[in-house]
């Protein structure tokens, strides 16, 4: 199975469970039926949005610059900038 058709598979799972629950199918506290289930997908968007920038954050704080890496775009800038002023383009 690929990544996509299990995301698409858990996401089917858990829209028929909320929609169960929302529609009264699955029996919950009256408390919970009226207070937390209505608000589960505004939930689960912002925890989504939290865990993507904890994962942004996480990437830029464990990045690793290289010298290579950097001996390698000046390289390039280089490279463009002849290539520019080949055409004409003032790059200075």
């Amino acid at each position: 199975m690929t990544r996509a058709t299990e995301t698409i598979s858990i996401a089917l799972l858990l829209s028929s469970l909320y929609l169960a629950a929302y529609l009264r199918l699955i029996p919950f506290p009256e408390k919970i039926q009226e207070e937390i289930i209505p608000v589960l997908p505004f939930w689960g968007l912002v925890s989504f949005g939290a865990y993507l920038l904890f994962s942004l954050g996480w990437g830029i704080v464990t990045f690793r610059d290289t010298e290579e890496a950097y001996k390698e775009l000046v390289v390039e800038i280089e490279t463009a900038k002849r290539e520019l002023r080949g055409k004409g383009v003032d790059v200075d």
